[in-house]
């Protein structure tokens, strides 16, 4: 079970990483490109940080299917990671549009974001931990 369980996590890791690159570097780079004064540069980015907060996200994100959802199946896998991911992209999305001036597109794409992410990770849970 735990190889299933680190299996999960790889391969939600691996899509988020996809789905990042393609969200902040090629879709949202304009927007970014607008507002240079709100963003740190690259080369002064966390990395040890972001990945710490990256393996929380994805355990929790498996904890909270492992431990709650039944019965475990891709359809239940995809309305979890729906919802989830949802209220992520809407605390992301809509909670920094609230405190910072960053440009509504950006905020519902951040909201986007958020959504498909949270949906492909559901399919990867239902589709392995079933």
């Amino acid at each position: 079970m735990i190889i299933r369980f680190v299996l999960t996590g790889f391969a939600i890791l691996v899509a988020w990483t996809v789905l990042d690159i393609l969200l902040h570097r090629l879709f949202l780079r304009p927007l970014y490109d607008e507002n240079p004064t709100l963003w740190r540069p690259f080369d002064q980015l966390n990395t040890p940080l972001i990945s710490a907060v990256t393996f929380i996200l994805i355990s929790i994100f498996i904890a909270t299917y492992w431990l709650l959802i039944n019965p475990k199946s891709l359809p239940s896998g995809l309305g979890f990671g729906a919802l989830l991911g949802l209220a992520l992209g809407i605390g992301s999305g809509g909670g920094t549009y609230i405190h910072m001036p960053i440009p509504r597109k950006l905020a519902l794409g951040w909201l986007a974001g958020g959504w498909i992410k949270g949906i492909a990770a559901g399919a990867i849970l239902g589709a392995i931990l079933h």
